[in-house]
Order: structure tokens, then sequence, then C-alpha cells
């Protein structure tokens, strides 16, 4: 499954410094445009406070959060779609990732120069979708031309397949011309799967990263808004998806504190009660359309990361291919119910524990023990 998000947007608009202080993994920054030419790859971990107080009353030698992996992407600019500032080059990066994160600058620094002379991330939001369908309506053209061949074809099924190719870029196609995301057109399950393999950028869900100076972010933590916040709140709202604030500056000072208590004293000082990061990885996380499970022991208290929908051998799967295949059935119980009850069998003489088979929907944040056979 895809666990990963790409970092996107204009040059200089604080792509790398974000990464930097997500991952804690060091990404070129400089004040100009494309410092940044092969992709930073950074695996991030998902703060869950359910695994904390697992580990709080397991007490295992180990806790193994889950982790989504965020690739730094370097700036796109007018033209890209065309090969401007070696565009071409990134966003063929982009398609491999499952969720794009575009930061857009809401902060004035004349010692950082914007591409355009100019803050406005209403532009700056527009350039970059803009780019991005027309990436699209290039690929688009070139698989209409190879379904339009095969059509003339007289083997039943690859017509068939062919016809339904043509059905969804007939849908598709206005959306693009308009600037529009191929993720708009109304398709039905079996036309999504028909263009799966022409792995459309602007398929993929987007979010918003508003990347703010300190007066704005600590503005936005308390509950206020500026104008450059709400343009990219509106552009998000019209899109349904998320817009999330955060100052690259201040999480950066946050990612170099060495102790988690340090951390939230300084979050405390600037009267913020989350790192505006940890917002930007549950959205992300959110949007690849994940859930979590877990598993707890006094060896290991572990969250382990599947797809909504999928079943208990799925999930045994993602432990080891083996408990997959030779799947019996799980052992279940809710993390509410070991932290009401605070034990396993307390749990069992409650009614709670539960023994499930193959067609169990696995629940976000279900603790499971997996019995299998191979």
């Amino acid at each position: 499954m895809a666990l990963n998000c790409g970092i996107v947007g204009l040059p200089n608009v604080g792509k790398s410094t974000i990464f930097s202080a997500l991952s804690g993994a060091p990404a070129e920054a400089a004040n100009y445009p494309f410092c940044t030419i092969n992709p930073n790859v950074g695996i991030v971990n998902v703060g869950d406070e359910r695994l904390d107080r697992l580990a709080a009353l397991f007490k295992p030698q180990r806790v193994i959060p889950a982790a989504v992996e965020f690739v730094d992407i370097a700036g796109l600019v007018k033209g890209a779609s065309k090969g401007e500032g070696l565009g071409n080059q990134f966003l063929s990066r982009i398609r491999e990732v499952g969720v794009i994160a575009q930061v857009v600058r809401c902060f004035d620094d004349p010692d950082i120069v914007h591409v355009d002379n100019k803050v406005d991330p209403q532009s700056d939001m527009e350039t970059i979708n803009i780019e991005l369908a027309l990436a699209d309506l290039d690929t688009l053209a070139k698989r209409r031309e190879r379904a339009e061949r095969t059509v003339k074809v007289q083997a039943r099924e690859e017509k068939k397949n062919a016809e339904l190719v043509l059905s969804a870029l007939e849908k598709i196609g206005p959306e693009l011309e308009k600037g529009g995301a191929a993720r708009y057109a109304s398709l039905g399950d079996d036309e999504r799967a028909a263009v799966y393999d022409c792995h459309f950028i602007t398929m993929k869900p987007q979010l918003y990263v508003c990347n703010l100076d300190e007066d704005a972010a600590k503005a936005a933590a308390s509950g206020g808004t500026t104008a450059r916040i709400d343009a990219v709140r509106r552009r998000a709202a019209a899109e349904g998806s998320e817009a999330v604030c955060i100052c690259g500056k201040l999480e950066a000072e946050l990612a170099d504190l060495e102790s988690a208590e340090e951390r939230q004293a300084f979050l405390e000082e600037l009267g913020m009660k989350e790192s505006g990061l940890s917002s930007l990885i549950h959205a992300a996380y959110r949007l690849l359309g994940l859930r979590t499970f877990f598993t707890a022991g006094a060896d290991e208290c572990r969250a382990w990361t599947i797809h909504a929908g999928d079943t208990a051998p799925k999930a045994a799967g993602v432990i080891h291919s083996d408990f997959e295949k030779g799947f019996i059935k799980a052992e279940v119980y809710g993390c509410a119910d070991i932290f009401q009850y605070g034990t396993e069998a307390k749990i069992k003489e409650a009614g709670k524990y539960r023994v499930e088979g193959r067609d169990y929907i696995v629940g976000d944040g279900d603790v499971m023990f997996f019995k299998f056979n191979v």
C-alpha cells in the first residue's frame, strides 16, 4: 500500500524546512529555486496516544508506532508540465506518491525570494494545480491514442476494455481542461480501474499546508486567521480537502529540542496545544485512507497500518504473509475496552473479548491476536 506523501509547491515556500522538521533528516534548503534536485525521503512516526496508553499498561520491551513516508520534491514553476525548471523530472516523482501535500507560502520575508516576487497564496495554488492538470492532459492524450487504436482491433475483450478506458477519459478530460483534477470526474469502479495505469497525478488526494510566520501561527493555534489562511482554506474546502497551518521555522526549532518535555514546554510557551506537523501527519494518514490496529503484550506494543475496510486476514498479512495464508481466527477487543477494564482477563469477564473470522472488517483501534496454521 502507498504509505507515502509527496511535499510539493513552488520554490522557496518552505518545503525542505518542513520536511527536515518532520523527519529529522537534513534536507538541502537555500534561498534560490531548485536547490532540491533529488527528492529527500524520510520515514515519520505517526503519534498515537492509544499506543502510549497501551505501553503504559503492558510495559513492553519495545514500542513501535505506525509510520508514513514523506518525500520532499523540488519546487515546481509555471511551465513545469513542458519541462521548465526540470519540471518533467519532478512531476514523474509526484506520480509515485500516495497523497500530495501542497505547501503554500503565507509569510513575508524579504530575505527569501518568491519566484513571482509577490506572496499570493491563491495565485500560487492555481499555478501548481494547473501544471499538475496540464501534465495529466499529456498523459490522457497518449492513453486515448492507444485506446483508440485498440478499439479497432477485432479481439472482443481488448476492444471492450479500450471502450471502458475511452469512457473514463471522456469524463476526466473536461475536468483537466479547466484546470481541475481527475479525481473530480464521476467514474464508476470499473472505469477507475481501467485508467489506473495512467497514474494521473490529480487523481491523488491532496491537502494544503499553510506555511506561516510565527505571529500568524500563534493566531491560528488560538482560532484566529488571516486573509492568506482564508484563501487556502477556501480552496481546500471547495475540493473537499483539508488545510493545515504550520510555521516551518518554529517546527524546525521544535525538532531540534532533545526531549518530549522540552518540546511540550516550548509549545506551551507559544500558546500552542500541539505541533502543526502532528496535524499534517494525521491529515496525510486520513487522506491515504489508512487505519491503525494494535498488537500488545509484554514483548512489544505495536501499531500496524491497514486500509479502511480491510478484513482480518488482510490485517494479519501486514504482520507476515504466512499469517494471512494460514489465517484461522482473530481474537479482538477495542482500545477503549482495555483502557476501561485494565486487563484482558477483566475484558473477558465483561464479555468484550471477541473471536472473529475471515469476514471481519478490522476497526480502527482494534487490539488483535491472530491464530494461524501454515
